[in-house]
């Protein structure tokens, strides 16, 4: 049991990754799990449904665009999961600096507050869309990871490990095509396709969260 006893930092917790990753973790009786983002409603979501499950969750209200939040969230943590960001295409596309404040400024204050509380380790979710971008989000991505890949390359006397996981289209995740598949068959729709030549690489819930 790897998490046994130590202290874990989510962030991005209430998300489908996030929230796989704390069933798994909580299974290894771990000191504590930190659920950190920004929602409150799917936040008290989470917490009604673990009530009276298991007694070492927190739940932190915060954005990883605010430094000082993540600094306090890091107190103390062993392991960071970092897997918030804005992930949908277009939402990207129509408000691409929101994109970069989030997963840009957004991953670089998550390594200097993990460098700065002496973290053992951050995990990091990427995505394909970040192999030769042709969008906001992928580039975004892309960028998140190369700050990652030079904290851990570049930090000095630091001891935190830095490390980068890509995923696919993960199945049933929130905004993912197969939901949307879903609905379009049960309400009789034509099932859209963006772009008929683009190829998809898919991958379960359960081999997103081994893979981290």
């Amino acid at each position: 049991m790897f998490f046994k006893d130590k202290s874990i930092l989510i962030i991005g917790g209430t998300g489908t990754i996030g929230k796989s990753i704390l069933s798994n973790i909580l299974d290894e009786k771990p000191k504590v799990v930190r659920v950190f983002s920004r929602s409150e409603y799917n936040q008290f979501l989470l917490q009604e449904e673990f009530r009276g499950k298991n007694q070492n969750i927190r739940y932190l209200i915060g954005d990883i665009r605010n430094y000082d939040r993540l600094f306090s969230a890091m107190e103390n943590i062993d392991y960071v999961f970092h897997v918030a960001a804005m992930k949908h295409v277009s939402f990207c596309e129509y408000n691409p600096f929101e994109a970069v404040l989030t997963n840009i400024f957004g991953t670089q204050n998550v390594i200097k507050a993990a460098i700065a509380q002496k973290v053992k380790k951050v995990i990091f979710t990427s995505s394909d869309k970040a192999i030769s971008p042709t969008n906001n989000y992928g580039a975004t991505k892309l960028t998140a990871e190369r700050l990652i890949t030079s904290a851990e390359y570049s930090k000095g006397s630091s001891e935190t490990i830095f490390a980068s996981v890509r995923f696919g289209n993960v199945m049933g995740s929130r905004g993912s095509v197969i939901p949307l598949f879903e609905k379009q068959i049960k309400e009789n729709q034509k099932i859209t396709v963006t772009d008929l030549s683009m190829s998809r690489f898919m991958m379960t819930l359960t081999q997103a969260t081994m893979l981290t």
